[in-house]
């Protein structure tokens, strides 16, 4: 490491210290808008703000994503690198930043919340991404920033768009971060195991023509084809549930039983609440489905598109079909791997203080159990190498399997050298006897300031000091690109979309109601 390396770091670590009150205040405002997927506006809104008067320059819904952006700022000649916030919450996890189970006040238990949280792997990143900006002001190191704003990752939502509109080509190398969410991938880095293939598809059910069903002449207004006593089209929701019903009973006909793989399903509304004697006009069922691998996927869809015709012949409906997302297992680049992981080891695990112990043990009493020393999972305070966290993982994996688990980060690694990194959220140490913490006590740590904090600071300061050997040492990043352009030559993947697609924003997606600070679900 050179001197102005380390001095570099130095430097962007102090800043994050310096800032960190402002950033768990930050972290706590997206936390607390928590919306979900294509409808976060608030929390876009927030970031686009904030980076234009961080002297960003800030294309806002980009890629025709109203709650997408892509920043900007550059110091003068260098590298370009990227990294991204997300923001969208889950619907049906409102937990109140405390130590019960309880809503967040004014909403039902119903409404979104951090699951992840991608509240934290935001801020976490801009925290990097601004402490790599004041360093290089600091140092004069040239270069240029790029951050963007990664709507609807649940569903795989915008990094697909974003890369298909050429958001990523100039990137030189990419960071990814994610809080812990699965042993043994905690404060590490992936090695060889990359994620796999995702498909969401929405099939829409449509019952335009109810009036050309069969009549009989025993119904004594047949003319009239909204009469009550008529024999009417069957309509939208028995096609739905005809598609819902066959696809989950044909599930171990779709694949083996074995490679991990996984499927999914959420029935969006139109707002039709209610019951009258007419056909249901439309109904729509989202199908989402994780594999190892394309070929998989594409059993999987085979499937499901010859039952989505089936079920709209009984339903005397029109499918329209909707992707949501197809995207490509991801790429392996192990010299982006060593570099992040040795600043993860500069930086060290996170650490939990008196704070969080006392926050953590109150969970434990809330439940009735009896506190424990150190309440929190014994991985989250420790780091493991890429290299053993992969001998771990492949434990528990078919050997002709290479990839696991899914999430839209594999689509940026089709474009650049990418390293995806780990640091442990808040987890709790299971008490023996007791069984697993019910999910509202993740979701509930991930929401206060002395419990979070520890992964917002070890994550910021290991992008900015990843970010800064890759502007400071050139032989880095060219091993990395060298890398990067042989995986592509030995294994071409081109997108499994087409470069005009367009996001499914129209698509009638949850979303909260109301004006100004009042919102209801």
């Amino acid at each position: 490491m050179t001197q102005l390396t380390a001095e570099a770091k130095a430097t962007a670590q102090a800043w994050i210290d310096e800032h960190l009150e402002q950033l768990t205040a930050w972290h706590t405002r997206i936390w607390e808008l928590a919306e979900p997927a294509w409808r976060e506006y608030r929390s876009q809104r927030w970031y686009v703000e904030l980076l234009r008067a961080e002297g960003f320059e800030v294309e806002d819904g980009s890629a025709g994503m109203p709650t997408a952006f892509s920043a900007r700022w550059s110091n003068g000649d260098g590298p370009t690198l990227l990294t991204y916030a997300e923001y969208d919450a889950v619907p049906g996890n409102s937990q109140a930043a405390s130590t019960s189970e309880e809503p967040r006040e004014g909403l039902s238990r119903f409404a979104p919340g951090h699951t992840d949280p991608h509240s934290a792997l935001g801020i976490s990143t801009l925290a990097g991404v601004l402490a790599t900006k004041h360093a290089m002001q600091q140092h004069g190191i040239g270069g240029t920033l790029h951050y963007t704003g990664e709507p609807a990752e649940k569903m795989h939502g915008s990094k697909v768009v974003h890369g298909l509109r050429g958001y990523y080509d100039d990137a030189d190398a990419i960071v990814s971060f994610h809080p812990f969410y699965m042993l043994p991938l905690c404060n590490t880095a992936r090695w060889d195991t990359q994620c796999g293939a995702y498909y969401s598809k929405v099939y829409s059910f449509v019952c335009d023509h109810p009036e050309s069903w069969q009549r009989s002449s025993a119904d004594p207004n047949s003319p009239i084809p909204a009469s009550h006593s008529a024999a009417r089209a069957p309509g939208a929701n028995v096609a739905l549930m005809q598609m819902y019903t066959a696809s989950r009973t044909m599930l171990d006909s779709m694949l083996p039983a074995t490679g991990g793989w996984s499927f999914s399903d959420a029935i969006l509304t139109d707002g039709q609440a209610t019951a009258d004697n007419l056909p249901q006009r439309v109904a729509r069922l989202q199908l989402s489905w994780r594999t190892p691998d394309v070929e998989m996927a594409e059993h999987i869809l085979a499937v499901l598109d010859r039952n989505a015709q089936a079920a709209a012949m009984m339903g005397h409906c029109e499918v329209e079909e909707r992707w949501v997302a197809r995207s490509r297992p991801g790429r392996t680049n192990h010299a982006m791997a060593e570099v992040l992981y040795a600043n993860l080891e500069e930086v060290g695990a996170p650490s939990y203080g008196a704070e969080a112990i006392e926050v953590a043990q109150e969970i434990q009493r809330s439940l009735g159990l009896e506190p424990s020393e150190r309440p929190f999972l014994a991985e989250t305070e420790r780091l493991i190498a890429p290299q053993e966290a992969e001998r771990l993982l492949r434990e528990h994996m078919p050997a002709w399997q290479r990839n696991w688990t899914s999430d839209d980060y594999v689509e940026m690694s089709h474009y650049a050298p990418l390293v995806r990194f780990y640091v442990s959220r808040p987890a709790l140490q299971p008490v023996e006897g007791a069984g697993p913490y019910p999910a509202w006590v993740m979701n509930a740590l991930g929401g206060i300031p002395a419990t979070i904090a520890p992964t917002i600071v070890t994550a910021g300061k290991t992008v900015a000091g990843t970010f800064l050997d890759l502007l400071t040492r050139p032989e880095l990043l060219a091993a990395a690109k060298a890398e990067f352009e042989e995986r592509v030559a030995a294994e071409p993947m081109p997108p499994l979309l087409p470069a005009d697609f367009e996001p499914p924003i129209e698509l009638p997606w949850p979303d909260y109601a109301g004006a100004g600070d009042a919102r209801r679900w």
